[in-house]
C-alpha cells in the first residue's frame, strides 16, 4: 500500500505527480481562465486572481526570517508574479499545543510588517489548536486575491510590439523562442539559510534567507513592458521552475552555468554537503522571461534595486532541443533535469 512520504511535499517530480494524478484528478474541470490543472503560480476568474499557500516550515524562527513572514511573502509573491496586484489576505492559524505565546506574537509582529511592506492586509481568518506533536509550533495558510492592473496591460501592449501574444496574464506556458530569462538575485539563500537552523550547521557566514514581498518591484518591472513568464522558484529551486517553463511552453532552455548568481558561501556550503544549490528553493528571487529585445533594460532596472542587484541574464528559450540544458564554463552542455524534490525538507 502506498503512503504519503516527505517527497510528495518537496516541489519536484514526486509532487507534481502527485497533484497530477491524485489533486487534480478530483478537484480539476472548473473551466475557470487559468484553472487549477493549469499548475500555474495562481488561478485566474475573470479579472481576480486567487492564491492559497500552507506553510509548515522547520524551525519556525530561521536567519533572515520566520514562517510569519514567509506566509505573508509568499502568498504575495504567488499573485504578483501572474500579473496582479495583491488587494487583500486571509489566514487560517494552526497553532500546536505548548506554543509559547511570546514565539506567537513575534509572529504576528513579522506579519504586520510584511503586510505593511507589501501593501496588502489580512481580513479574515481562522485559528485552531491541535494537542502536541510534529507541527513544530505552528503551520500557517494564507490564501489572497489579486486583481488586474493598468501596469499588466501595458506590459502586454509592449510584448505585442515585438512578437505574438495571446495570454491576459503572465503563464508558464507563455515562453517562446528567443526569449531571454533572467533571475533577480542568488539562488540557494534561503534553503541553505533553513538548513542551518534545523541542523545547527555553522557554515562559518552568515547565510540569510531572502525572504520578502516582491510585488511593489514586479508591478515597476511591469510599468516597463516586455515580460512574458515570471515565476518564484521555491520548492525544487531554479532547476524545477525552468523545468515547469520548458514543459508547459514546449520548448527549449540554454542556460549558461557561470551566469547563474550564487553566494561563494552557499555555493561551498552545497558542494560540502553533496547538494545542488539550483535545486534549493528560494523566498525572494523571481524567474524572468521577456522578448528579448526588453531583456536589458529590465535588467538594469533591477540592478538598481535592492532585491535585484545581482541580478542577471541567464539564458534564453530554443526550438534546437526540448529540454533545460546547461552550457558549462568549458563550452560543454549537460542536462538540467526536474529534481526528485527538494533536498532540504520543511523550507516552506
Amino acid at each position: 500500500m502506498k503512503r504519503i512520504t516527505m517527497a510528495h511535499g518537496a516541489g519536484g517530480t514526486i509532487m507534481h505527480d502527485l497533484i497530477k494524478k491524485h489533486i487534480v484528478t478530483h478537484l480539476g474541470g472548473s473551466g475557470s481562465e487559468v484553472p487549477l490543472e493549469a499548475l500555474d503560480d495562481a488561478a485566474v476568474i475573470g479579472d481576480i486572481v486567487l492564491k492559497s499557500d500552507s506553510h509548515a516550515v522547520k524551525p519556525i524562527f530561521f536567519p533572515g526570517g520566520d514562517i510569519g513572514r514567509l506566509a505573508v511573502a509568499g502568498t504575495v509573491n504567488d499573485i504578483a508574479v501572474m500579473g496582479a496586484e495583491p488587494i487583500a489576505l486571509s489566514c487560517g492559524f494552526v497553532l500546536e499545543e505548548g506554543l509559547q505565546i511570546t514565539d506567537f506574537e513575534r509572529i504576528l509582529e513579522s506579519m504586520k510588517q510584511t503586510c505593511k511592506e507589501a501593501g496588502a492586509y489580512i481580513i479574515t481568518g481562522d485559528t485552531k489548536v491541535v494537542e502536541k506533536g510534529n507541527l513544530s509550533g505552528c503551520v500557517i495558510n494564507t490564501s489572497g486575491i489579486g486583481k488586474r492592473n493598468e501596469a499588466l496591460e501595458g506590459n502586454i501592449a509592449e510584448v505585442k510590439k515585438y512578437r505574438s501574444f495571446n495570454s491576459r496574464w503572465i503563464l508558464d506556458s507563455n515562453l517562446r523562442e528567443g526569449d531571454k530569462v533572467i533571475v533577480s538575485g542568488t539562488v540557494g539563500d534561503h534553503g541553505l539559510a533553513v538548513l542551518s537552523a534545523q541542523e545547527g550547521y555553522n557554515f562559518g557566514s552568515q547565510i540569510k534567507s531572502d525572504v520578502t514581498p516582491l510585488n511593489k518591484l514586479i508591478i515597476r518591472l511591469l510599468s516597463v513592458g516586455g515580460i512574458v513568464s515570471m515565476k518564484d522558484p521555491t520548492r525544487g529551486g531554479l532547476a524545477n521552475a525552468l523545468n515547469e517553463w520548458s514543459e508547459k511552453s514546449n520548448v527549449g532552455i540554454l542556460v549558461q552555468e557561470d551566469r547563474i548568481p550564487i553566494r561563494e558561501d552557499v555555493k561551498a556550503a552545497c558542494e560540502m554537503l553533496g547538494i545542488d544549490p539550483l535545486e534549493i528553493g528560494n523566498e525572494g528571487k523571481i524567474l524572468i522571461g521577456m522578448v528579448h529585445e526588453k531583456a536589458e533594460e529590465i535588467l538594469s532596472i533591477l540592478k538598481k534595486t535592492k532585491e535585484g542587484k545581482n541580478a542577471q541574464i541567464i539564458g534564453e528559450a530554443t526550438k534546437q532541443f526540448r529540454e533545460v540544458a546547461l552550457e558549462t564554463e568549458v563550452g560543454g552542455k549537460r542536462i538540467l533535469a526536474p529534481p526528485i524534490g527538494d533536498p532540504v525538507p520543511r523550507i516552506c
